[in-house]
């Protein structure tokens, strides 16, 4: 064993280790100071590690399987030991000076970083019981099929809001997001939240897939990661379980009246939901021919559902804008 250390120490492996160490370490603090700077992504910074990782193992291996002589680089086995030299061209005084210099500029750096950190991790103005819920992306292969997740990011808000001890933002501000590429911990500056759900929706015939994710505004850390691969006809209880999980993971509590509020959704009727959800889509689109549209799909609900009331309430809005915008409110009604 004492022999390998040896020949380790004469190939100097350690030297070669150490030196790669510190200089890893050196870039990797520059990296977490420029790199928010200049707003790079968070795959950035993990490329970096994995590439300095994988760097050091074939520093390594180069090291232990050749030489630097006058020549040039040789392999160890073609070389005597009268021309080895010291890890390239170095004394021992120049290795330690430069290992000392390296420690007192990677001293600098992590000096900075600390005195420059925040000494929060939420957001200004943010409390960590507070949330926003990102527009689900609709992955379903049919731009058609966005009302479906405009409709349950909008129900989700919808059904957060039931709990009293969350601070939970409202569709307008949440849905500004909506096709924006923009870093979590700027949402969250922007929309004074300490976290955000996202996630993408594939709705297939009958069968809804839901990818829900919980993230740390701040730095963008997922908290979880949830997959929900239901039927249609129980949407209403994939909603429940995703406000149920994100009440957990915020250590708030989903019960009594505002567990009963999101479990009980306004019809049970799948089909007159999907009626109803396309009637919103259009209904939030603002302008009178998409006013129409939403009608429409109104009385598809409420035919499906005579008892829904969240249909007959969107559908009396619709008429009365439509009204206003033609100037014919006393007739515009059918």
């Amino acid at each position: 064993m004492n022999d390998v250390f040896a020949e380790l120490r004469r190939r100097n492996v350690y030297k070669v280790a150490v030196a790669y160490a510190v200089i890893s370490w050196l870039l990797i603090q520059a990296a977490s100071i420029l790199l928010p700077t200049f707003e790079a992504p968070s795959w950035v910074m993990k490329a970096l590690v994995v590439i300095i990782a994988l760097g050091f193992v074939f520093a390594v291996i180069i090291s232990w399987a050749f030489e630097m002589t006058p020549e040039g680089m040789k392999r160890t086995a073609d070389v005597s030991p009268d021309e080895v030299r010291s890890f390239p061209y170095w004394s021992r005084r120049k290795f330690a000076a430069f290992i000392i210099s390296v420690a007192m500029i990677a001293a600098g750096l992590f000096a900075y970083q600390f005195f420059r950190a925040p000494r929060s991790t939420t957001p200004s103005g943010a409390t960590n019981k507070s949330i926003a819920v990102l527009p689900l992306l609709n992955e379903s292969g049919d731009p058609k099929d966005e009302y479906f997740s405009d409709g349950l990011s909008e129900e989700l808000i919808a059904a957060l809001a039931q709990i009293r001890e969350l601070k939970v933002i409202g569709r307008s501000s949440s849905f500004r997001f909506k096709d924006r590429k923009e870093e979590p911990k700027t949402i969250g500056e922007k929309l004074g939240v300490a976290t955000l759900l996202e996630g993408t929706v594939r709705k297939q015939g009958e069968r809804v897939r839901i990818v829900a994710e919980l993230i740390n505004a701040a730095d963008g850390i997922e908290l979880w990661t949830r997959t929900f691969d239901r039927e249609l006809k129980d949407i209403f209880a994939v909603q429940q379980e995703i406000a149920a999980a994100v009440a957990s993971s915020l250590k708030t509590t989903l019960l009594g009246s505002e567990q009963g509020s999101s479990a009980n959704p306004a019809t049970k009727n799948t089909e007159a939901h999907n009626a109803y959800l396309l009637g919103h889509y259009y209904f939030q689109r603002r302008n009178l021919e998409d006013y129409r549209k939403a009608v429409s799909h109104y009385d598809e609900a409420i035919r499906l559902d005579p008892d829904y009331a969240l249909a007959y309430a969107e559908r009396s809005e619709s008429w009365t804008l439509i009204g206003d915008l033609t100037g014919e409110g006393k007739t515009a009604w059918p």
